[in-house]
């Protein structure tokens, strides 16, 4: 009997934004179907639109109603928005954001009903969106309102570097609100805890860096490492977690130090995120780790600059597809391996 594959939800993000595109284009990728069945939260008629401003006329979507009509050999669409809607290429508008909160709505619905069995987001505006209905800094703070978790991570993964963040959308001048002892060992279990059951590295090391310059120099620079950060650290250390560190940021990333850890984490989002862009160069996946649900999305934005010109490279959005497919096959293998130990200790062995 073959194996159901996979129904990955795919939410049609900000319609005016390069979203449309990277997805048909990672969808025109025939292997996409071999591992998954793409179900798209979104607009046949934003999609069509979006098909003939980027001249692209060998592919189509299969029009459903819901995940249960879903054609396992075709890329299929569940429609969203109202058939009135109105695409301005590059515009953020008010249309667009409820467009975008319409699609990932409906789709976290049947997230939440096991209709589909993972999630790739495509890119919002995350000021178009706001309304009474969605009152989140984006979609990591949403999905952590919607699944009971003992939090979420913003996980930036790629072959080269899994990086995550303490704080994430947060103002500068109040990260420090944010950094706590309970907080930072809190990422860490949630970090750990994915590398394990995510990723399957059976001793993961990681690494945490210091907030300060040079790690506060012992401080000399502010007392945060001292006094928050390094307790964190002996925290997790005696909860058998191995973490190294904190490490001054600059250094970390000029010397090949980021190579020799399965993660890291930084106290914020720029420390984080800005290495590991301009590492990738385009490149890698935002996951959403910590959650009983598996979200992943492209580590690009709306690029409202590059909307309908077809320069948008699907890369980013392919790899989040590959990713939601691997994660989801690692739970399940983790788990099944977790209830039969004797089974786990043969493949160990073997």
């Amino acid at each position: 009997m073959t194996q159901e594959k996979i129904k990955i939800g795919i939410t049609q993000g900000d319609i005016n934004s390069i979203s449309y595109e990277v997805i048909i284009k990672a969808l025109n990728d025939s292997r996409i179907l071999d591992i998954c069945t793409p179900i798209v939260y979104g607009s046949p008629k934003v999609a069509a639109y979006h098909r003939k401003a980027l001249n692209i006329d060998n592919f189509s979507f299969n029009n459903i109603k819901s995940p249960e009509e879903a054609n396992p050999k075709r890329s299929n669409i569940i429609n969203c928005v109202d058939d009135s809607i109105r695409v301005e290429l590059g515009k953020s508008t008010k249309i667009a954001g409820e467009a975008s909160y319409f699609a990932l709505e409906t789709a976290v619905n049947d997230l939440e009903l096991h209709k589909i069995d993972a999630m790739v987001t495509g890119p919002i505006n995350k000021q178009n969106i706001q309304s009474d209905r969605f009152n989140f800094t984006g979609h990591t703070e949403y999905l952590e309102s919607k699944f009971p978790s003992d939090g979420a991570l913003m996980f930036m993964v790629s072959e080269v570097m899994k990086i995550g963040v303490v704080t994430g959308h947060v103002q500068f001048a109040r990260i420090i609100e944010y950094l706590t002892r309970e907080v930072i060992l809190n990422k860490l279990k949630i970090m750990n805890k994915s590398l394990l059951t995510d990723f399957m590295i059976r001793k993961p090391k990681i690494a945490v860096l210091g907030l300060n310059p040079h790690a506060s120099d012992n401080g000399l620079i502010g007392n945060e490492e001292q006094e928050i950060i390094k307790p964190a650290i002996d925290l997790a250390t005696e909860e058998n977690i191995m973490v190294f560190g904190p490490f001054p940021p600059d250094g970390f990333f000029g010397s090949d130090s980021f190579t020799k850890f399965d993660a890291i984490l930084a106290m914020y989002h720029d420390q984080g995120l800005i290495p590991f862009k301009a590492l990738m160069a385009g490149g890698g996946v935002n996951f959403t780790a910590g959650l009983p649900v598996v979200r992943t999305s492209p580590a690009h934005g709306t690029s409202y600059d590059l909307a309908g010109k077809g320069k948008a490279s699907p890369d980013s959005f392919r790899e989040a597809i590959y990713l939601t497919c691997d994660i989801y096959n690692n739970r399940k293998l983790y788990n099944e391996l977790s209830a039969n130990p004797l089974k786990a200790y043969n493949i160990t062995e073997s």
